[in-house]
């Protein structure tokens, strides 16, 4: 029997203004990715928790800013998807001052990006890593969704993302249904919440076909 990493996991409130955030102290890693992206997928899988984040057919329900605490002063906090998001426009516009309240708080050290690896990084997540100002904070890219790709495929998008990234961001691949690269996201998130900076060993790809991912 395995010990989960964050046996305190929780959920922590949610918020739809700026006076709704919890105190600016401790450390809140967010987490944000397209719509249909598998970021819910992706909160439970590195939480350990099969519903700690509400996954849903229907892209986009995420409308508010859902926070969730993984340990004492430790949270990260749910963004709502963008790209096709079914959000009326007047609620969208709540979004702007909401979330950039969020990124002047001194205790938010970092942003995950989830990206469905089967349609690569695009303007958007580039706007989005922007918005968490990668010269303050760190940025750790999770390629999602890499179980639906070869071994070399998943290689190949990994050299791609990596070099389209720069210096401004970290990448690896991810599968929260096969639990491939979960482990080193949750060392990456760990990175983020302590230092606000992610550091990965090698070019890891995860297992190859046939093998399975160690959790």
């Amino acid at each position: 029997m395995t010990v989960s990493r964050f046996p305190q996991a929780d959920f922590l409130l949610s918020v739809a203004a700026p006076a709704q955030f919890p105190l600016d102290q401790g450390a809140e890693v967010a987490f944000a990715g397209r719509s249909n992206a598998g970021k819910s997928s992706a909160i439970n899988a590195i939480a350990d928790r099969k519903a700690l984040a509400r996954t849903s057919k229907t892209p986009g329900q995420t409308r508010l800013l859902n926070y969730f605490e993984l340990g004492p002063s430790r949270r990260i906090v749910d963004l709502p998807g963008y790209g096709y998001a079914e959000a009326p426009p007047a609620e969208k516009r709540k979004w702007v001052p909401l979330l950039e309240a969020l990124r002047t708080r001194d205790s938010l050290r970092g942003l995950v990006l989830i990206v469905d690896s089967r349609r690569g990084l695009r303007a958007e997540d580039f706007a989005l890593i922007e918005w968490a100002h990668p010269d303050r904070r760190g940025v750790h890219v999770l390629l999602a969704k890499a179980d639906k790709l070869n071994q070399a495929e998943r290689a190949a998008l990994l050299r791609e993302s990596r070099a389209a990234l720069g210096d401004v961001a970290t990448a690896q691949v991810f599968s929260a249904h096969s639990g491939l690269g979960v482990r080193e996201a949750q060392g990456a998130l760990q990175g983020l919440w302590e230092t606000g900076t992610v550091t990965l060993k090698g070019g890891w790809l995860g297992p190859t076909a046939g093998q399975k991912n160690p959790r």
